[in-house]
């Protein structure tokens, strides 16, 4: 019998399959139920315009009870995004991922919400703690503590 986690994502990517993703967003890689690639770009005027980045999802096996770790991914020529919330490694600070997240919230959601974050950014910057953040994080960012200082990621 297959796990609530598998049988989730299994109905996930036939939706996805089958309807397809929003505008600017797009499944790359899902060959099993542990790691999925998207692209995402922002659609319109922002500062992010023209640009393409690359989302990485891992699934483990209390999805959707648990939230996937989710990181841009970065090396290969990808890079983050430059923004306020996320780290030079990929790392993203955003509640939704972490104290915040429900079962209710799908992949494909999960990319949306992170577009309309970029969308909304007013100004590309690193968050302050960049640097020491980088050196001393850990390979999955599901096993940071971050502090959410506002509502609005």
């Amino acid at each position: 019998m297959a796990s609530i986690s598998a049988r989730r994502l299994a109905k996930e990517l036939k939706e996805i399959h089958g309807e397809g993703c929003p505008v600017g967003i797009e499944l790359v890689k899902a060959e099993d139920f542990c790691t999925w690639w998207f692209t995402i770009e922002v659609m319109g005027e922002s500062l992010y315009q023209g640009e393409k980045y690359t989302l990485q999802f891992r699934f483990d096996s209390q999805y959707p009870i648990s939230s996937p770790a989710v990181q841009f991914v970065v090396g290969d020529g990808r890079e983050a995004p430059i923004h306020p919330h996320v780290y030079s490694n990929g790392h993203i600070c955003a509640s939704i991922l972490g104290n915040e997240w429900s079962p209710v919230l799908s992949v494909v959601a999960v990319c949306v919400t992170l577009q309309s974050m970029l969308a909304s950014c007013k100004k590309k910057e690193r968050p302050p703690d960049n640097d020491r953040y980088v050196r001393n994080a850990p390979d999955n960012p599901k096993k940071t503590r971050f502090h959410y200082d506002d509502d609005d990621v």
